[in-house]
């Protein structure tokens, strides 16, 4: 498979493009369209097809005729999932000092342990560190997502949320290394930059054609968009030197100017074509 980065799957590179294509489109792509978009990634039919399968079962995409065509729409949620993405994906703002920290409390009984599950992913998928058992942290500037996202999934009976500052006692710097698998994150970011670095050096001495830009771009954003989450933005005080998210991200900020409007160009002459 040419997806290009690591372990990205064909499913993924198929939610990127509705999320970048449906939308505009009336939340819908034909069949014959996102065959032909995927195929123009170096996916052919027998995987689009396999990955639409679990796509459905997981209430991702869902089946729909426009017009007598058959294709298929994002689910409602999925339309909210990548709504409240589009902020931390392509307008990310690096959190300060100043901003403080968002605490978020949560009990819940034993008899809804589902509940507890969806919680901690969901906090996950925000960012948020574990301070300790039931006590979840984030830059503060978070805050305000957090409870939308909690009250729009019925879990903010469960939670407590709270802002402050770090007042005292042990060095800010340290906890953030316990809270966070920097670690980790920064092997990611490592591996992001490896690979894309090459392909902005590239596309600063030549151009690409459209279908090329689309090529290089839905890869590319697939790769990126998890990693702002797994990243909550945490002030540059509190990281190690020469953090290597502030270049991965300005990779992707470069990557993303030159790319996006010809991919979308290639994409709408496939959808309309």
């Amino acid at each position: 498979m040419e997806s290009g980065f690591g372990d990205v799957q064909p499913r993924q590179l198929i939610v990127t493009i509705f999320g970048l294509y449906a939308r505009a489109e009336h939340n819908w792509l034909s069949v014959a369209s996102l065959v032909r978009l995927m195929s123009d990634i170096g996916i052919d039919g027998p995987a689009v097809r396999s990955s639409v399968s679990r796509l459905k079962r997981r209430d991702t995409l869902r089946s729909m005729r426009l017009d007598g065509a058959v294709g298929y729409a994002l689910s409602p949620s999925m339309l909210e999932v990548l709504q409240e993405g589009d902020a931390r994906i392509f307008a990310r703002r690096r959190a300060t000092l100043d901003d403080g920290w968002v605490l978020v409390v949560f009990s819940v009984p034993e008899t809804e342990r589902d509940k507890r599950h969806e919680l901690r992913t969901w906090l996950t998928r925000l960012g948020f560190g574990t301070a300790e058992p039931g006590v979840w942290i984030a830059p503060g500037n978070l805050a305000h997502e957090v409870k939308e996202v909690l009250v729009r999934r019925g879990l903010d009976t469960y939670v407590d949320i709270f802002r402050g500052n770090h007042v005292a006692f042990d060095d800010l710097k340290s906890k953030v290394k316990l809270w966070w698998d920097l670690g980790d994150l920064s092997a990611q970011y490592a591996r992001f930059i490896d690979h894309y670095r090459p392909l902005a050096q590239r596309l600063a001495k030549k151009s690409v054609s459209d279908s090329q830009a689309f090529h290089e771009y839905i890869p590319l954003l697939t790769a990126w968009r998890r990693l702002p989450y797994l990243d909550p933005g945490l002030p540059l005080e509190l990281l190690p030197a020469r953090w290597n998210g502030v270049t991965a991200g300005e990779i992707f900020n470069e990557l993303h100017s030159r790319l996006d409007e010809s991919a979308r160009r290639h994409a709408v002459g496939v959808i309309h074509g």
